[in-house]
Parts: structure tokens; C-alpha cells; sequence
């Protein structure tokens, strides 16, 4: 008998070889997603606010192909809205990519690498808005 027979009276032996998933070419199998365990507090409203900032940003682009003059009400007022809008919408995805790094470093760490790059890529996303919404005010 082999010694890793398991029998019906005898203890269970712990020494199997623990069973991978892997690939075609033998590397092990990483998983596509990581569970989320924190939703952000925006996160039902996300496709909303988005919506708000699209329909903003239509409204302004529309009035500047028209003429109007960044100083006009009509450029300023959805600038204010969906800046602050996008303003949200991006933090928010900010701090769930960042959530979603811490995740994925223990799992696959160049996935959770890139998410970092993901979020340096946002806060400058976010730094250009700004520019732009002082940009609008300032004139």
C-alpha cells in the first residue's frame, strides 16, 4: 500500500500536492477580478452624475461653437455644475481604484502597480479641471 492511500480507519495525510489552475504554458491562472468589500458611497450614482457631466459639457461646447464668450452665464453655470460634477465622479473612482490596488497586490502585483498609475493618472485628470475651471472664472 503507498502511503498516501487513504484509509478508511487512518488519519487523512496531509502531504497531496495542492492542486494549481494553470494555463496552456503552465503558469498559474490569476483571477480576472478581485471582490470589492467597500463600495464607495457614490456608487449607485455614478452613471447618473456622469450623465450630468456629459449633458454639461455638451451645453458648454455647444455654446462656445456658437459664440458665446467664456465670460457668458451660458459657459459659466455648466462649467460650475459639471466641474463639480466630474470633481465628484473622480474622486470617487479614485479612491475605488486605490482600494482596488491594495487588492490586487497580494494577488498579481503589476495589476496592483498599474491601478496605482491609474489613480496618478486621475489626480492629474483632476489638476487640468481645475485649471480649467479657473481658466473659465478668471475670465
Amino acid at each position: 500500500m503507498d502511503h498516501d492511500e487513504i484509509l478508511e480507519s487512518g488519519p487523512r495525510l496531509d502531504r497531496q500536492e495542492v492542486k494549481v489552475a494553470r494555463d496552456a504554458k503552465g503558469r498559474p491562472l490569476v483571477p480576472s477580478r478581485v471582490p470589492e468589500t467597500r463600495p464607495t458611497p457614490l456608487q449607485d450614482a455614478f452613471i447618473y452624475l456622469s450623465i450630468g457631466v456629459l449633458v454639461s459639457g455638451v451645453i458648454a461646447i455647444t455654446a462656445l461653437e456658437l459664440g458665446a464668450r467664456l465670460s457668458d452665464p451660458v459657459i459659466r453655470l455648466p462649467v460650475l455644475v459639471g466641474g463639480a460634477l466630474l470633481a465628484l465622479v473622480t474622486l470617487d473612482a479614485m479612491v475605488r481604484i486605490w482600494r482596488s490596488a491594495w487588492a490586487w497586490l497580494p494577488v498579481d502585483r503589476g495589476r496592483g502597480l498599474f491601478r496605482f498609475v491609474w489613480v496618478a493618472v486621475l489626480g492629474a485628470s483632476l489638476a487640468v479641471l481645475a485649471a480649467i475651471v479657473w481658466l473659465v472664472f478668471s475670465a
